[in-house]
């Protein structure tokens, strides 16, 4: 029987990069999950409040546009990130894709749905640099630093 993998994914290289780790380094009978965390910026798109400033209403509607395109993206990198397992020989049957809105932040997330039932979790290391990632600490290092219970794979 296969792993149970968590794939924390977001439409950059280093996710894209992750996958292709997976494809190469696990069993084909694992069961993966590619999961994305969105933020959730909503609220800035419903705000109508008489003392907002024509700027900030016409800067509004272009950031709420933007956000509905980046959700575009993410959606077809998770597709092409799912084609990618299957061309590698992954049971399509196999690999789930789930996409939310944050509900405390990206870390804390992932760090929940890691805990509901993974063997591993696999995580691509953005490239920031090493003073940056120990004084500000990136997704990556949060989750490392805090998940339990669950074998961790970083792809760098």
């Amino acid at each position: 029987m296969g792993k149970r993998l968590l794939i924390a994914f977001d439409d950059s290289k280093n996710a894209m990069r992750a996958v292709e780790s997976v494809a190469t380094f696990f069993d084909r009978d694992s069961h993966l999950t590619l999961f994305h965390v969105a933020q959730d910026s909503s609220a800035l798109c419903r705000m109508n409040s008489p003392e907002l400033t024509p700027l900030f209403k016409h800067e509004q509607s272009e950031f709420c546009s933007l956000e509905d395109k980046k959700r575009e993206l993410v959606v077809s990198a998770l597709q092409k990130a799912r084609q990618t397992l299957v061309g590698s020989g992954f049971d399509e049957n196999n690999i789930a894709i789930k996409h939310e809105k944050a509900m405390h932040s990206v870390a804390r997330d992932i760090i929940n749905e890691a805990a509901s039932n993974y063997d591993v979790l696999v995580l691509g290391k953005r490239g920031i640099s090493g003073i940056r990632d120990f004084l500000f600490g990136g997704t990556t290092q949060k989750v490392i630093n805090n998940v339990d219970n669950v074998s961790v794979f970083i792809v760098n």
